[in-house]
C-alpha cells in the first residue's frame, strides 16, 4: 500500500466518525440556534479539524510500505488522534447546552456544567434533576414567596447564582406562557435594535412568510452574549432565535 493510499483510508474512517459527531453534536445536544449561542460552533470546528485532518496528515508523513516499527508508528497516531478527539468531546458533552429557562421577561440558556448535581437533585420534578441529553429543556421558572426564600434567592443572584441555576424554582413551561407574552413584543419593534437587525428580521419573515403575524419575541441570555427569541403568540412555543441584541 502506498502512503497516499494509507493516508486517503484514514481520511475516510476520520471523516466518517467527524461525521457522526457532527450530526449528534448539531442535530441534538446543540440543536439550531445554540451553537452560535454557546460559542460551540468554532469550538467543533477545531475538533473536527483535529480529528479528521491531523491524523491522516501524519499517517502521509510515517507511512512506508514495509517500514519496520510502521504498526508502532500507526497505533501511536491512533492513540494521540482518539485522546484528542476524546478531549474535545469531553469538553462538548460538558457545556451541552441543558435548560431553557423562561425568568419573567427573558430566556436564559443554562449549560450542564453550570448546575451542579447537588442542585440538580432539588428539583421538584424527574425532568428537573438531570441535566438533558437529547437538546435543551425548556422550562419555566418561578420566584418563592415566603420572604426567607425571597431573600435567599437575592443573596445568591448578587454572587452570580441566579434562579436560571437553580433546578428547585423550575417549573413547567406552560405555567409561565401566559406571563412571557404579556411582555413580548412584535416583530417590528425589533429591526431598530443593531444596525443590521432590519435585515436578518425581514430575511427570516421572507424565509417563515406563512407565520405571519403569530410571532413575537423576547430576550435571550446566553454564554456568547443577548440574543432574541422568537415565540409563537398562540402558545409560547420557541420558534427560533436571531443574533440580534434585543437591549
Amino acid at each position: 500500500m502506498s502512503r497516499w493510499k494509507a493516508a486517503a483510508v484514514h481520511l475516510s474512517i476520520s471523516a466518517l466518525i467527524g461525521l457522526v459527531s457532527a450530526l449528534l453534536i448539531f442535530e441534538v445536544w446543540y440543536p439550531r440556534p445554540y451553537g452560535q449561542a454557546t460559542g460551540a460552533n468554532e469550538l467543533v470546528l477545531l475538533l473536527m479539524g483535529v480529528d479528521v485532518v491531523l491524523g491522516p496528515l501524519l499517517t502521509l508523513a510515517v507511512f512506508r510500505s514495509g517500514k519496520r516499527g510502521l504498526k508502532f508508528d500507526l497505533i501511536v497516531i491512533a492513540l494521540l488522534q482518539v485522546c484528542a478527539f476524546s478531549y474535545g468531546m469531553s469538553i462538548v458533552v460538558r457545556a451541552r447546552p441543558a435548560f431553557v429557562v423562561a425568568a419573567v421577561d427573558r430566556f436564559n440558556l443554562v449549560l450542564a456544567n453550570d448546575v451542579s448535581a447537588e442542585d440538580l437533585a432539588k428539583g421538584h420534578a424527574a425532568q428537573f434533576r438531570v441535566a438533558p441529553w437529547t437538546g435543551p429543556l425548556v422550562v419555566g421558572s418561578e420566584v418563592p414567596k415566603g420572604a426567607k426564600e425571597r431573600s435567599k434567592l437575592l443573596m445568591s443572584g448578587m454572587s452570580g447564582k441566579d434562579i436560571e441555576r437553580m433546578p428547585e424554582y423550575y417549573v413547567d413551561y406552560a405555567s409561565t406562557v401566559p406571563e412571557l407574552l404579556k411582555r413580548a413584543k412584535p416583530l417590528d419593534q425589533l429591526k431598530g435594535k443593531t444596525p443590521s437587525a432590519q435585515k436578518i428580521v425581514a430575511a427570516w419573515q421572507h424565509d417563515h412568510a406563512a407565520q405571519g403575524d403569530s410571532i413575537v419575541w423576547i430576550p435571550l441570555e446566553a454564554p456568547q452574549g443577548s440574543f432574541t427569541m422568537l415565540i409563537d403568540r398562540t402558545n409560547g412555543r420557541p420558534v427560533d432565535a436571531l443574533p440580534i441584541n434585543p437591549w
